[in-house]
């Protein structure tokens, strides 16, 4: 819940900019402004032709209806949205998401022909007393119900590791790899080979200091960035981070 549509169009118009002395063909970059901003932002990516997609932070299971307060893909889908955070860490903590509820949206996202980024990860007490995989496992079970057999590769799973986030505790790129390895795990223990053509995203207070660390990680497909994509200068930065390690790390593409 950051800037208002007059701060986001500055800040994509930047970022934009940025983006235009890259070379990152190999990369989607994409953002995820409030909904709020959704309408001003497409129209800046729009006008100028900007290498940048489109994403909400959320979205509502129903079509329409009386649900107050909450955004149906069909208003999305006419905003040139075409990413949608799924069961983000936030909205599981604050707003009391369940894995059903991640499910049900991921389906709903899926048949609007759009892209769900399910959002995955443990608390600092589920790390604690050991059970990390457990809890990734059950979430990544949990959401597969909402994916269609044949369409795993339509769908991008996000790793948060919600312990190091806002808490000074930094997540190490083993920390990283562990995690990433064993989601694809167990998405190819339920839906086959095809595990490896699905996106799994570290978005673990990523920065330009350690984005291309990150990036090379062998089960790290890209970033979820938080608090340093308000800076374009930062995110551009881990963009061309991202870009050299898949121009130059054997078995990126």
């Amino acid at each position: 819940m950051h800037l208002d549509h007059v701060a986001a169009i500055r800040l994509v118009q930047d970022l934009a900019l940025r983006l235009r002395s890259l070379e990152h063909s190999q990369l989607d970059v994409a953002v995820f402004p409030p909904f709020t901003d959704l309408r001003s932002v497409e129209g800046i990516l729009g006008a100028d032709q900007l290498p940048v997609l489109l994403g909400a932070q959320h979205c509502s299971p129903f079509d329409e209806g009386a649900y107050t307060g909450e955004i149906s893909l069909s208003m999305l889908a006419r905003l040139s949205v075409t990413l949608v955070l799924v069961g983000h860490s936030e909205r599981r903590a604050l707003f009391a998401m369940t894995d059903e509820q991640v499910a049900a949206t991921a389906r709903a996202v899926l048949a609007r022909g759009l892209t769900p980024v399910i959002c995955v990860g443990e608390t600092g007490p589920e790390r604690d007393e050991g059970s990390t995989l457990a809890r990734l496992e059950g979430q990544v079970t949990a959401a597969l119900d909402g994916v269609v057999p044949g369409r795993e590769a339509d769908v991008v799973i996000a790793y948060e590791p919600i312990w190091a986030i806002g808490t000074g505790v930094a997540a190490t790129p083993e920390d990283a790899q562990v995690a990433c390895e064993a989601i694809r795990s167990f998405v190819l223990a339920q839906r086959g080979a095809i595990a490896a053509d699905v996106r799994i995203l570290y978005g673990g207070s990523a920065k330009p200091e350690n984005a291309a660390e990150l990036v090379c990680l062998p089960d790290v497909d890209g970033l979820l960035v938080g608090g340093a994509s308000l800076d374009a200068e930062a995110f551009a930065a881990i963009v061309a981070a991202a870009a050299g390690c898949y121009g130059h790390a054997a078995g990126k593409s």
